[in-house]
């Protein structure tokens, strides 16, 4: 019971529902979340913590970056997937955070293909520099058995 009470606080906020919609897209940083909000940081930072604390999302660092994506395997996952599909589909502040998002998907998409374009010659050497791909590949094995 305290774990539902816990979701549904949580979830029940004007911007927290906002997160949760945008979220309900595919995974984002804290920086794209506050460009597709227009939101500062640290609310964006405190909301995800509300969020995070009440198990209805995860982070996950990669590389240098922080993503966040909804927890799908919080117990009350359904009751949040059923939040967000409760959302009205014409709510302009809605489509607006998506129109937002969809810029800073491309924005996004853009630099990594630029990132790519600009290391692929030296690609090879660049992965060689993190971790040696004889250890990942062993660790690989090891793990599937």
């Amino acid at each position: 019971m305290e774990d539902l009470l816990a979701l549904l606080r949580a979830a029940g906020e004007p911007t927290r529902l906002r997160i949760l919609s945008i979220l309900s897209t595919g995974e984002m940083t804290v920086s794209e979340m506050t460009q597709a909000l227009l939101q500062s940081q640290p609310r964006i930072s405190r909301h995800l913590k509300l969020l995070a604390d009440a198990g209805l999302v995860v982070r996950f660092p990669e590389g240098s970056w922080v993503f966040y994506r909804l927890n799908e395997t919080n117990e009350n996952y359904a009751l949040v997937d059923q939040l967000i599909a409760s959302m009205p589909p014409d709510d302009q502040i809605l489509l607006r955070d998506r129109e937002r998002l969809d810029r800073v998907r491309a924005e996004r998409a853009t630099r990594a293909q630029e990132y790519f374009a600009a290391n692929a010659a030296d690609w090879d050497d660049l992965r060689a520099r993190h971790i040696r791909e004889d250890l990942v590949e062993a660790e690989i094995t090891t793990l599937l058995g």
